[in-house]
């Protein structure tokens, strides 16, 4: 049994940290590669019937040992006055559905009044998510004219931008009267979380590859010139765009279980590694060649954001000093892993810390990979509140995991600066001023610290003895936060043990923990509060996946190709 515990909660589920984490082999985006070609899936594009102005439609299919699920795209001709990455938005360059099996030509005529209005329309239980996704204006017309011209784009272009379009949403889980989660979670592929989507932006990058060519051969045969064809390199360099805002925020506190399971998962898988006693010399050749590959990650890595840049410059410091831990330490030690972690969290940045601890799973497929396994939840079942507990009990629990929220002042206006509510307009999550805006009687339940802190004062002149039962039906205002504590109790990872309605938070710390857990790489926040990232960038499209290329195409080789 290892003797090298898991991490602390305490350390690892401060907003900071959670804002630091890097994608890792336990990333939803990886575990449907691997399993996508491990399963032997076959791909196949079944419709392609877009005019020169780039509107129409497109089916992709994906077919696997059970099921087939095809993506149908509908290209749009937008003016430029009508792009928003806003959720606001009311068109879009392309729309898209994930469908559950190969849809008819009544199936795609349905879905052409419904999917691109996007909230304005409604679907049924054979489309498993919903989504939209923009040009990035300037890439597009760079690539289509050089295209056209017969010249190759500027791999320099591409590389600053990362991709031709963005989603600006993915939606599944029942949105618009999509499939439920529970129609689709005991399906083997999609028993991993977000699998449904992961699979909608795989299929989507091989549509825009052919959407940008396509108008480029259009382009051509108007201007009579020969069109040259986007070299592979080129098109596995660009992934998919992303624009994420505020409303995913609060997703990671409505889901304290699901969330645990994500965290507990690479939190385990990190154990898993640091534990062993040695590491063999093929291990250690694979970890050297992928911090290399990784280096040219951080290197290209763009932000204008002030934030990211402190980051970005710390992170690129940390490089050096790992490049000069390595040279003096050849990993043949004992637990060279641990040796390593122990040594990036006294020498490095949150940044650099969460990266190392990400790239030591890189060589032990076969260890950690099974943890991807235990991160789903069941979001049907119900979180009794256990009445038998005493007030004792729940005291020491209150300050195992609010410690801090209980030390927090709650009269200082700056620590509840800030309040969650809901917009009437869009039903979107918003994060609004407290003291400037009438918003304090429509705030939701996102304030855990401050909630458990009033709890905690509330049990003051209670007996230990007391049971629970008898507290929450004389202060029934304290169910929620109580049922809370006793679910981290059972799932220690399942709570953000931070402020999350102070002057100082930082929605983008909650947007960066689920996306680096999609998979996301590049991240670039453009306020506090939304960011944009790629996905996909260098992996194998759908019909070049092995299971040689399938897993560690997120790390890029000096060419810009990824083995």
């Amino acid at each position: 049994m290892s003797d090298i515990a898991r991490r602390d909660p305490n350390l690892v589920m401060r907003l900071a940290r959670l804002g630091s984490i890097h994608q890792s082999r336990l990333s939803f985006m990886r575990v449907l590669t691997r399993r996508l070609a491990r399963e032997g899936w076959t791909f196949e594009q079944t419709a392609f019937e877009v005019d020169d102005n780039g509107e129409g439609h497109a089916v992709y299919t994906a077919h696997g040992p059970d099921r087939a699920y095809s993506l149908i795209a509908y290209a749009h001709d937008l003016p430029a006055e009508k792009r928003s990455d806003r959720v606001i938005a009311e068109a879009w360059d392309a729309t898209f559905t994930l469908f559950d099996g190969v849809p008819t030509a009544d199936d795609i005529e349905r879905l052409s009044h419904n999917i691109p209005v996007q909230e304005a329309g409604r679907v049924s239980g054979t489309e498993l998510s919903v989504s939209r996704a923009n040009r990035s204006v300037r890439l597009w017309e760079h690539v289509v004219s050089e295209l056209a011209a017969g010249r190759q784009p500027s791999a320099e272009q591409i590389d600053a931008v990362g991709y031709l379009m963005r989603t600006t949403a993915v939606y599944g889980s029942g949105k618009l009267g999509a499939a439920d989660r529970e129609m689709i979670a005991d399906r083997p592929e999609f028993r991993a979380p977000f699998q449904v989507e992961m699979l909608s932006v795989f299929l989507t990058r091989w549509f825009v590859r052919d959407l940008v060519q396509h108008m480029a051969n259009r382009r051509a045969a108007a201007n009579g010139t020969n069109v040259a064809s986007l070299s592979p390199e080129l098109a596995r360099s660009m992934g998919i765009g992303n624009s994420t805002g505020l409303g995913m925020a609060p997703f990671l506190l409505n889901h304290p279980v699901l969330f645990n399971n994500w965290v507990a998962a690479r939190e385990n898988a990190i154990q898993a590694v640091r534990s062993l006693q040695a590491a063999g010399e093929d291990e250690v050749a694979l970890f050297l060649s992928l911090i290399e590959r990784s280096k040219i990650t951080i290197a290209g890595w763009h932000s204008e954001h002030k934030i990211q840049l402190e980051k970005l410059h710390g992170l690129r410091a940390d490089v050096e000093k790992v490049a000069d831990y390595l040279t003096k330490n050849d990993l043949s030690g004992p637990r060279p892993w641990d040796a390593l972690y122990v040594w990036a969290e006294n020498a490095l940045s949150l940044e650099g810390q969460e990266w190392i601890a990400s790239l030591i799973l890189e060589p032990y497929g076969a260890l950690v990979d099974g943890f991807a396994d235990d991160m789903a939840a069941d979001n049907t079942a119900t979180f009794r509140i256990a009445g038998a507990m005493t007030i004792g009990e729940l005291r020491a629990l209150l300050k195992d995991i609010y410690v801090w929220a209980i030390d927090t002042d709650w009269v200082a206006p700056e620590n509840k600066a800030r309040a969650w509510y809901v917009s009437e307009e869009k039903l979107e999550p918003r994060l609004g001023e407290r003291f400037e805006e009438p918003i304090e009687e429509y705030e939701q339940p996102l304030a855990p610290g401050r909630d458990a802190a009033r709890l905690y004062a509330a049990l003051e002149h209670w007996p230990d003895e007391a049971q629970v039962a008898e507290f929450i039906l004389r202060h029934p205002e304290h169910r929620h936060v109580l049922r809370r504590a006793q679910i981290v109790g059972r799932a220690p990872y399942a709570e953000i043990r931070d402020n999350t309605i102070s002057d100082q938070v930082l929605p983008i710390d909650m947007l960066r923990c689920k996306l680096a857990f999609f998979g996301a790489t590049q991240f670039d926040p453009r306020s506090d509060r939304w960011v944009r990232i790629c996905m996909y960038g260098n992996a194998p499209f759908p019909t070049e996946l092995t299971t040689e290329n399938a897993d560690f195409w997120v790390f890029p080789t000096h060419t810009g190709a990824s083995s």
